[in-house]
């Protein structure tokens, strides 16, 4: 089974670099499910109910959030009315949504999580301790779990405290896509970092001279508005034994033109 997971998609420029070119990208690299992350698809961020259906219909099985899920209006009833919309795991409980969902493709059953770190994140509980209530409960062939965490210790160790428990950990929210890609010993595949699919000539999906503005000037408050132009799709494809769970094989994907 290939498992496709797509990093943070940024703003207009991502979200239409996916709708374009996604169902292309599943057939070119022959895609069984898809993953994404959306936390940043709307504006400021978030993501609304035309965001998700629109992804869905194109092609992704999956939507994962993260710290700025609560950011716009519409993402707490989008997490209440569709199911295949997520967000972190451990998050506190009053929060709208589910932290994970299994999808049963008929011959297997594929449980996607999604969990938030801690470091130089907003409060949440434990993801560790999330992950070991969470796994015994879990009815699945294939668990692949999004990390939305900021340092890069964090989340090596908890791909590793995950390792042989489940198929596949990858990392987002810093839109840098890192070059460590590879298997644990355990046979988890992992990732430190997605990236970003959104504008490349930015600040991080940001304006270059907004961020520039705001380093050199702190004491001022600004508002951040995402860049605009050509995206750049960054994203991970995982290999994944159906019968054992493990992942074979891990390539990262970069391009801007398909």
């Amino acid at each position: 089974m290939r498992l496709l997971a797509i990093g943070d998609i940024n703003g207009e420029s991502g979200r239409e670099f996916v709708y374009n070119t996604l169902g292309r990208i599943l057939k070119k690299y022959n895609i069984d499910f898809c993953v994404a992350n959306a936390e940043n698809s709307a504006e400021p961020n978030g993501i609304t109910h035309n965001i998700a259906n629109t992804l869905i219909g194109c092609g992704v099985d999956v939507i994962t959030m993260g710290n700025h899920t609560f950011d716009n209006k519409e993402s707490a009833s989008v997490l209440e009315d569709n199911s295949r919309v997520i967000r972190p795991l451990n998050f506190p409980s009053e929060a709208e949504g589910m932290g994970y969902t299994v999808c049963d493709t008929g011959s297997i059953k594929i449980a996607v999580v999604n969990a938030s770190g801690q470091i130089n994140m907003p409060p949440v509980d434990s993801p560790f301790d999330a992950m070991d209530k969470l796994l015994p409960k879990l009815d699945a062939d294939i668990v692949a779990v999004d990390f939305h965490a900021d340092a890069t210790s964090e989340k090596t160790a908890f791909a590793n405290f995950l390792d042989g428990r489940v198929s596949a950990v990858f990392g987002t929210h810093t839109h840098v896509q890192t070059a460590d890609e590879r298997i644990l010993p355990g046979g988890t595949g992992f990732i430190c970092d997605l990236g970003m699919t959104g504008v490349e000539d930015s600040v991080l999906g940001v304006k270059k001279e907004i961020i520039i503005g705001h380093m050199r000037m702190p004491v001022k408050r600004v508002r951040f508005e995402k860049a605009q132009g050509d995206a750049c799709f960054n994203a991970c494809i995982f290999d994944i034994d159906e019968k054992s769970g493990k992942t074979t094989a891990v390539e990262r994907l970069r391009f801007s033109r398909l």
